[in-house]
């Protein structure tokens, strides 16, 4: 059973440790960390920055502050492990609804995280007792425009991870924590230049601020995946019906890097300890500095993204994007495309993953899907 659950931990965080890295940083429930919308997964994983849509909760809710219509509603899903399993999958489903005064907004966001169902026998002739191991994360935030161009949202996270299987000598309750995100988006004017207007975006987004999950009391303490986001983007907008969008993404995560405390070459159980006593607020502070190798390794742990979207007549989109991570530091290099059409109020995305990595991608060669309904009256935010 205990082998069962190892193989299911190691499947989830198979993108961070796949690369057999010491330094490679894990942190509990890394399904967060996983693109859950079609659009963004089509323009390499990246949403901070780019322009309002209904799953802007996990990239940045700070964006429904520019939201275009009254409400909107977004579901999406994402199967996992697709060319090993078909029963895991990530289900995400939002909700946003702008006030009257066109200057907030308030979003609630679910993101469900099924592992499918799995047999336990602790002998080969034993009856199955079936498991269906999850995770999920229940959120809502608050968007406020603080001027005509910048606005700032906050929210709160409820997350829950139900890994533990009942064994007879051991409760199975799930590890559950709180969060909070803080975040910020800056979109500038229609700008006139010579042969095309230009639009300029700015965000920034500090996510999953919490304590750490522990599945055992006195048990090992797992560092959330707190984790800051920014990035840059800026509108072609060619004419009324032709808008080319350029986008830049980098992460990095908050979470102190293993290291070898007591100097002796390896990193061992003591090692392991002193990391376990590293409160997260310290070590958020900590991570700015506290790679092994210094700046260098510390530049190795950000990730970076570019993504671009084409936009007709704001019915058809067509996406690409690329997204780069250090060998050292779990070596995801990928290019996605995707596409998006809309018809009234209705809208459709699809998006799809090359892998560019010697290591699997659990995503490679998987087409996700979101289905998004915008309604309501109409706001104007230029």
């Amino acid at each position: 059973m205990k082998k069962l659950l190892i193989l299911v931990v190691f499947l989830i965080v198979a993108p961070r440790i796949s690369a057999q890295q010491e330094r490679a940083i894990t942190t509990a429930v890394p399904f967060l960390t996983i693109a859950a919308d079609a659009r963004s997964s089509g323009m390499g994983d990246m949403g901070v920055a780019t322009s309002f849509d209904a799953y802007s909760q996990q990239w940045n809710p700070a964006k429904y502050a520019f939201a275009t219509q009254k409400m909107g509603i977004g579901v999406s899903y994402t199967p996992y492990l697709e060319t090993i399993v078909n029963d895991v999958s990530l289900l995400n489903a939002t909700f946003y609804n702008k006030l009257n005064n066109n200057r907030g907004a308030f979003a609630f966001g679910l993101r469900y995280f099924g592992l499918g169902e799995i047999e336990l026998r602790q002998t080969i002739d034993q009856e199955a007792t079936l498991v269906k191991p999850n995770e999920f994360a229940l959120d809502g935030s608050y968007s406020l425009k603080l001027s005509q161009s910048f606005s700032m949202a906050v929210a709160g996270r409820f997350i829950s991870s139900n890994l533990r299987f009942q064994d007879g000598t051991q409760d199975s309750q799930a590890a559950n924590a709180f969060a909070v995100d803080v975040a910020g988006f800056y979109r500038s004017p229609e700008i006139a230049y010579s042969n095309f207007d230009g639009r300029w975006r700015l965000g920034f987004n500090i996510s999953n601020i919490g304590g750490s999950l522990q599945y055992d009391e006195g048990g090992q303490k797992n560092f959330l995946p707190t984790n800051l986001k920014v990035g840059t983007g800026f509108d072609f907008i060619f004419d009324q019906d032709n808008v080319l969008a350029i986008n830049t993404e980098f992460n990095k995560l908050l979470v102190p890097t293993p290291r070898d405390f007591n100097g002796d070459g390896e990193i061992t159980t003591e090692d392991n300890d002193e990391y376990q006593n590293i409160s997260f607020f310290s070590g958020i502070f900590e991570s700015f500095g506290d790679a092994p190798d210094g700046f260098s390794e510390e530049l190795k742990e950000v990730t970076w993204a570019l993504g671009t979207e084409y936009r007709f007549r704001e019915a058809f989109m067509l996406r690409g994007g690329y997204f780069n991570e250090s060998a050292v530091k779990g070596a995801r290099k990928y290019f996605t495309l995707g596409a998006g059409f809309k018809y009234k109020s209705a809208q459709i995305d699809l998006s799809y993953l090359f892998s560019t990595s010697q290591v699997k991608n659990p995503l490679e060669n998987t087409l996700r899907f979101s289905l998004t309904f915008n309604f309501g009256e109409e706001f104007l935010n230029d």
